[in-house]
């Protein structure tokens, strides 16, 4: 069920349909656009994106594809029905080239490139065709008829230009060459008559035989036209020249106009007699077009979705939603024309939260992030590519309703709010767990006390029936309402406080303030206006949403900081496997330095040996004195000596001082490491100091002993490392803020005090959790991890998303309990699960190792993780 009817208007497919049509070849592909409907099977929108996805494929990979002459002689053909009626030569010809592209593109679909009857096997949970390239596109194609037999009887009719041959029949052949023996006789006899008429002045020189009703006449002046015997036609219409057609050639013409009818008729004849063997073949034809058409907007679809960066992903049979980097098409092409980028949202909905509440500003993007929902479910279920990352997860919903704009209604006599309420009515009756609701600012248009009591009354209808939905809103009830309910997520539209502008990203996970305030100081509204409005709603309501802009603020400062830290470490690693390519790059060359001296040194020697007992031998022969070969042989051996001893010295030099230079670098990184972090301790403490100093409480120091603030538990204070401290609570050691610890005091000796500080105590902790937003459930949640954590964690067999989105959540929780040691199975296989949870657990800074497990207990199919 798709509610209301004009849905398609509201969420902008209207405009997609547009876009479709104007990609497009003919009006088959048109047609089937507007055809395009909303599917509840799986199956069949699998396939619609197969057909895409094979198409993109075939435009990618080859040029051949025949996309020429999409006709629509649907018209034409089924006008053929009826007995004696032909088709013209014009359509004859359109008739020729529609159904040979269409045998072309049935050719290139069915061609089979393996050559094999091999069936097709099941890969990674797709089908995968060995025949044939593209399967999806094959399976459209493969039932559909072709008439090449009906191609080569046109082409004995129509030549090449679509003119009927003369050659068609052997009358129409004997009719055209009698025709064209009359037509050059009438013409020999005119040219005569004409220029024995210039010659006495009768006609002009520069005058030529017309045709006049199909008739080769002679235009003369009127006061000669009695010189020339024969037939006036017509006149000209100054009345300066009639047109006579000679005595002579009368009956000439006469033949003419037989010949020309028994052409006519013949070429009737002959469209006449193929028309009858196209009639057997209508229903056949018909459905070839519609197939053409098909594939003209499979085509569009493709064009589309190469412009929207769209993909086509799996679809699940059961209602699933978590996209990755998804963006609305329309408003994409509208940025991009103004050279904008759109920004991407990142939505989930689980069956653990199946309803979305987005809060935030105005102007924010919270509508823009409900269309989007509705926008890309809808193109998906009819069969075209939406823009996600190729990691979402997508499936169907058998009813999407949605409640949007203003529905004001003279005729029906409905106020905005009356008409909510109908959609809100119609919406309960017929939502259930494969629904998915769509409700722009929810329970607005009437008084917002009972508006929002109203709102979140049928926010609980939705969540007993358990249908998934996206919904925007300001109300804070609605806000308080998903954090206390199973089954609901708040959800922010995030803004820039400092910079008074919206970011247009969707952070889930907890409320989004208004900021009303501030927008309304940055428009310039008087500040007195802004104090009395502050002091009407309260200060619990200003200070409730003061709290929610700075977890806002304090997440995405966080946010920022660890993605900072992490391309940092990134860095760090590249810089390091720098400097160890460059040494081993630097031992390279030093080998081979050595090596070729050495080699230079080897051949030296021999040529100088060579040369030496030449001159030996000279000696020899020439009875040299012994004392001259003796001193000959000795400057021999030193020289021998000199090359054996070449030292690469220098070589070693230059080497030492580059291990040098990197210990140099390595060792003053790690000195303005440690002098940074002492800074960022001292002025910690500095800044403690003055605090305390300040409010009169006590320093904190290693050693005292601590509580969090709002709760009653005890521990001791391990260590300070700039904003953080480790605390030992019961044996478990934790790390968190600085600021959200206090001196612990001695209790008193009097249990009468005691009793009275312990509900003191438990007021101040109940207020400051209702001022943290913490809710039983959460709090709850927060015990049963620490109670019930489990050293193993079992990964195998997930996605590699699956199991990292678990790893991050177990090595969290591991921290927290303050495990040493844990471990986690992810099985061997082809490693790639390992390799993304190593790489995953180097990025943490508390990670101190990790490693396979021992060979007995697991190897390589199990990460022992240690936890500092």
């Amino acid at each position: 069920m798709i509610y209301p009817d004009n849905f398609e208007i509201k969420i902008g497919f209207s405009e997609i349909r547009r876009l479709l049509k104007e990609r497009c070849l003919s009006t088959l592909g048109k047609e089937e656009v507007d055809r395009i409907s909303f599917s509840t099977k799986a199956d069949e929108v699998n396939e619609w994106l197969a057909q895409v996805r094979d198409f993109r494929r075939i435009q990618e990979e080859t040029e051949n594809f025949p996309l020429s002459y999409f006709y629509d002689v649907r018209a034409s053909v089924l006008r053929a029905r009826v007995e004696n009626t032909f088709l013209e030569e014009h359509e004859l010809f359109d008739l020729r080239r529609s159904l040979d592209t269409i045998a072309q593109i049935v050719k290139f679909l069915n061609t089979n490139v393996d050559g094999d009857d091999e069936e097709n096997e099941e890969q990674d949970g797709w089908k995968v065709d060995k025949k044939y390239p593209y399967p999806a596109l094959h399976r459209l194609a493969e039932d559909i008829m072709t008439f090449p037999q009906l191609i080569s009887r046109i082409d004995q009719i129509l030549d090449k230009f679509g003119h009927i041959r003369d050659n068609a029949s052997p009358k129409l052949l004997d009719i055209r060459r009698e025709l064209a023996r009359t037509e050059g006789n009438i013409s020999r006899i005119l040219n005569g008559i004409l220029r024995s008429a210039q010659s006495e002045g009768v006609v002009e020189k520069d005058v030529t035989p017309t045709l006049r009703d199909g008739r080769l006449v002679i235009p003369v002046v009127p006061n000669l036209k009695k010189k020339i015997r024969g037939i006036v036609h017509d006149e000209s219409a100054t009345g300066k020249t009639v047109f006579i057609e000679p005595a002579e050639v009368v009956e000439a013409n006469n033949r003419v106009r037989e010949l020309e009818s028994e052409e006519r008729h013949e070429v009737i004849r002959i469209l006449t007699e193929f028309t009858d063997k196209v009639r057997p073949h209508i229903k056949e034809i018909i459905l070839s077009y519609l197939f053409l058409g098909q594939i003209d907007c499979i085509r569009a679809k493709a064009e589309l979705a190469k412009i929207i960066r769209g993909f086509e992903p799996e679809v699940k049979k059961g209602p699933a939603m978590d996209w990755i980097q998804a963006s609305h098409p329309l408003l994409r092409l509208s940025l991009e024309r103004q050279d904008k980028k759109v920004i991407p949202l990142d939505i989930t909905l689980t069956k653990q939260k199946r309803l979305l509440i987005i809060s935030g500003p105005n102007a924010g993007g919270k509508s823009v992030c409900l269309k989007t929902v509705g926008l890309l479910q809808y193109m998906l279920q009819c069969g075209l590519s939406i823009p996600v990352g190729d990691r979402s997860t997508t499936g169907m919903f058998t009813n999407i309703m949605i409640d949007i704009g203003d529905e004001q209604s003279l005729e029906n006599d409905l106020s905005t709010y009356s008409s909510h309420l109908l959609n809100m009515k119609n919406m309960m009756k017929h939502a259930n767990e494969s629904t998915i609701i769509l409700i722009d600012e929810f329970g607005t248009g009437t008084e917002p006390a009972i508006g929002g009591a109203i709102a979140e009354s049928v926010l609980n209808q939705f969540c007993q029936k358990n249908a998934f939905g996206v919904i925007t809103t300001h109300y804070q009830n609605l806000k308080h309402f998903a954090d206390s309910h199973e089954g609901v997520a708040n959800g922010a539209m995030l803004y820039d406080r400092h910079e008074m502008k919206p970011l247009f990203q969707l952070a889930i996970g907890q409320p989004g303030s208004s900021f009303a305030i501030e927008i309304a100081r940055k428009i310039g509204l008087p500040e007195q206006v802004i104090q009395e409005a502050s002091e009407i709603v309260g200060s619990d309501y200003i200070q409730s949403d003061k709290y929610l802009q700075d977890i806002v603020r304090d997440k995405r400062y966080w946010e920022t900081k660890r993605q900072n830290i992490h391309q940092r470490e990134k860095d760090m690693d590249k810089a390091v496997s720098r400097y160890e390519t460059r040494l081993q790059e630097i031992e390279a060359q030093r080998k081979e330095i050595l090596a070729k001296a050495r080699q230079e040194a080897e051949e030296l020697l021999k040529e100088s040996n060579k040369k030496i007992e030449n001159t030996i031998r000279e000696i020899r022969e020439k009875q040299a004195e012994k004392e001259e070969t003796k001193r000959i042989r000795q400057e021999l051996h030193e020289f021998e000596k000199e090359v054996s001893a070449i030292d690469t010295k220098a070589n070693d030099d230059m080497i030492a001082r580059q291990i040098e230079k990197i210990k140099q670098r390595k060792a003053r990184h790690e000195k303005h490491k440690a002098e940074k972090a002492q800074k960022q301790e001292q002025a910690a403490a500095t800044l403690r100091q003055a605090v305390n100093k300040q409010t009169g409480t006590k320093v904190l120091e290693v050693g005292d002993e601590v509580r969090i603030k709002g709760t009653s538990s005890t521990g001791k204070l391990e260590s300070i490392d700039g904003k953080t401290a480790t605390v030992i609570f019961g044996g478990m050691r934790t790390k968190l803020k600085l600021n959200r610890l206090e001196y612990a005091a001695t209790p008193s000796t009097s249990s009468q005090d005691s009793q009275e500080k312990t509900l003191s105590k438990n007021e101040e902790m109940a207020e400051r959790l209702r001022s943290y937003g913490i809710s039983k459930e959460t709090r709850k949640t927060m015990d049963d991890h620490k109670q019930n954590f489990h050293q193993d964690l079992d990964v195998r067999g997930m996605r590699g998303d699956e199991a990292l989105t678990a790893v991050q959540y177990f090595i969290d929780d591991a921290i927290l309990v303050g495990m040493p040691r844990v471990r986690i199975l992810h099985g061997k296989g082809n490693g790639i699960l390992r390799q993304l949870i190593r790489q995953y657990l180097g990025s943490v800074p508390n990670v101190t190792h990790y490693g396979d497990e021992h060979v007995q207990f697991g190897g390589a199919g199990i990460t022992i993780v240690d936890i500092g």
